[in-house]
C-alpha cells in the first residue's frame, strides 16, 4: 500500500529551534514505544495497517503516551488524507471546512482521515455534527482523549468507534525514550543510577515530559553528576495525574473504599494521600467514611460512626494540613475495624419488601385513635405496653396483617454484632414462647 510522505517543512522552518520531544517523534510505527498490545503483530492497529483499511476510533490514554503520534503515523502508513484538529482551538466553521474538504476528495476517490485532539473538549451539539460524516465513511474519525470516553462522548459516536486504550508509559518503554534522546543530544545525562530512576518515576508515564526534563537536563555540565537529591531541586516534580471531576475522582475513592472494605489498611493510607495529593477536597473524603462506616462496618463496630464523624468534624475546625491527620486516623480505625454489611443488606431487603408489599396498613393495635371515630374502628385495641410484660417484652406481632414476618437483618458473627446476634436470638426465644412465628 502507498504511504503519504511527511509533509516537508520550508527551509526557515527547518532552521528553527525545535524541541527535543518533536525531534524524537517516532517516523514509524515501529518507533513507538509501549503500545505493543496495538502495534505488536497481533494488535488491534496493525491489523487495520495489514488491511489496508482504517475505522474510526477512539485513542484513550494518559498524555504523553503517543496518541497523536500514532494518529499521524496511520495517515503515512496508509492513503488516507490526514486532517488534524484541536478541540481546543476548532469551532464549527473548522469543522464545516474540514467536512467540505473530504466531501470533495471523496468524489476524486480519495479518503479522509480527521484526527481531533482532545475531542472530549466538543459539546454534545459538536459531537453530533460528527454523525452522518463518520456514518457514511466522509471521514474516518481518529479522536484523541485523556478522558474517559464513557463519560466525556455521547453513546451515538461511541457506537460508531472503537474505543482503544493506551498504557501509560512502562519504566522500560521510558528508558527506550531516555536512551534515543542521549543519542540525539550526543552525551549521556549526567545522573547517577538513583537519579536516572527518579527521573522516569518522575515523568509518571508520560514520554514528553520525560523528555522535555531529559532537554532541560542536558544543558548541565557533565560533570557532577547529579543524584537523586539534586535531580529535585532542578527540575519540577510533575503533579500526579488526578481530575476531581472526572474518572481520577470516581477511580482513586473507589480504590479507597475497597481497600477499606478489604481490610488494607496501607493500601487505603496510600489512595488517602493519592487524593490529598491531587488537590481533592478532604470534606469529600470524609463524607465517603462516613458512609464507609455504616455500610461496611455498622454494627459490627458501633463505634466507627463516632470516629469517622469525629475526623469530619476535626478537620473543620482545624482545616489543612492540620486536619487531614484526624482524617488519617480515621481511616486507620476504619481500615482495622470487624467489618459487616449486614445493616446494608437489611436496608436492600426492607427497601424490596416494602414495594413489592404495595400499602398494607399497619395491624389496627398498634395504631393510635385520637378521635372517638378511631376508636369506634378498633385502632389501638388490644395494644400490649411491652414495659409492663415480663422481660418488658409483649411479642404482638407489628408486621402488617396478611404478611408473614420477615427477616430482614441477620448480623454478622463479628465484633459488637456478635452480641446483637444473641440479643436478636434471645428476643426470638421469647417470642416463640408467646406463640408468635
Amino acid at each position: 500500500m502507498a504511504k503519504r510522505p511527511p509533509a516537508t517543512p520550508s527551509l526557515f522552518e527547518a532552521e528553527a529551534p525545535r524541541p527535543l520531544a518533536d525531534r524524537l517523534r517516532p517516523m514509524s510505527l515501529e518507533e513507538v514505544v509501549g503500545q505493543d498490545h496495538l502495534l505488536g503483530a497481533d494488535g488491534a492497529l496493525r491489523r487495520m495497517i495489514t488491511g489496508g483499511r482504517l475505522s474510526s476510533m477512539i485513542l484513550w490514554g494518559p498524555p504523553g503516551s503517543g496518541k497523536t503520534t500514532i494518529a499521524r503515523l496511520l495517515a503515512q502508513h496508509t492513503r488516507y488524507a490526514f486532517e488534524p484538529l484541536s478541540a481546543v482551538f476548532s469551532g464549527v466553521a473548522d469543522l464545516r471546512r474540514v467536512f467540505d474538504a473530504a466531501r470533495e476528495r471523496r468524489r476524486m476517490g480519495e479518503e479522509t482521515l480527521l484526527f481531533v485532539d482532545e475531542i472530549h473538549r466538543f459539546n454534545r451539539a459538536q459531537q453530533d455534527g460528527f454523525l452522518p460524516y463518520v456514518e457514511d465513511g466522509t471521514v474516518v474519525l481518529v479522536g484523541a482523549t485523556t478522558e474517559n470516553p464513557s463519560f466525556e462522548l455521547i453513546p451515538p459516536l461511541l457506537s460508531r468507534c472503537r474505543v482503544l486504550v493506551l498504557n501509560r508509559l512502562s519504566e522500560e518503554a521510558l528508558e527506550v525514550i531516555l536512551a534515543r534522546a542521549e543519542k540525539t543530544l550526543g552525551r549521556p545525562l549526567p545522573l547517577d543510577a538513583d537519579a536516572r530512576r527518579a527521573l522516569k518515576a518522575m515523568s509518571d508515564g508520560d514520554g514528553r515530559y520525560l523528555l522535555n526534563m531529559a532537554e532541560t537536563l542536558s544543558a548541565l555540565p557533565a560533570e557532577p553528576v547529579i543524584d537523586s537529591q539534586a535531580l529535585v531541586a532542578i527540575v519540577q516534580r510533575r503533579m500526579p495525574l488526578y481530575d476531581k471531576a472526572q474518572e481520577g475522582h470516581y477511580n482513586l475513592i473507589s480504590a479507597l473504599h475497597k481497600s477499606l472494605r478489604g481490610s488494607d489498611t496501607d493500601a487505603a493510607l496510600y489512595w488517602f494521600a493519592r487524593m490529598v495529593v491531587g488537590g481533592e477536597e478532604p470534606r469529600y473524603i470524609c463524607r465517603r467514611l462516613v458512609r464507609f462506616a455504616v455500610e461496611d462496618i455498622g454494627l459490627a463496630d458501633p463505634q466507627a460512626l463516632v470516629q469517622a464523624l469525629a475526623a469530619w468534624e476535626a478537620y473543620e475546625r482545624l482545616g489543612s494540613p492540620e486536619g487531614e491527620l484526624a482524617i488519617v486516623q480515621c481511616v486507620i480505625y476504619l481500615g482495622t475495624a470487624p467489618k459487616s454489611n449486614a445493616a446494608y443488606r437489611a436496608q436492600g431487603a426492607a427497601t424490596a419488601a416494602a414495594r413489592e408489599s404495595g400499602s398494607l396498613m399497619p395491624p389496627a393495635h398498634i395504631l393510635n385513635a385520637p378521635t372517638r371515630l378511631m376508636q369506634e374502628l378498633g385502632y389501638g385495641r388490644g395494644y400490649q405496653y411491652d414495659h409492663n410484660a415480663e422481660d418488658a417484652f409483649s411479642g404482638q406481632n407489628y408486621f402488617p396483617d396478611g404478611m408473614a414476618r420477615q427477616r430482614f437483618y441477620t448480623p454478622s458473627a463479628r465484633g459488637f454484632e456478635k452480641d446483637v446476634q444473641a440479643r436478636i436470638a434471645y428476643w426470638d426465644r421469647l417470642r416463640a414462647a408467646k406463640g408468635q412465628p
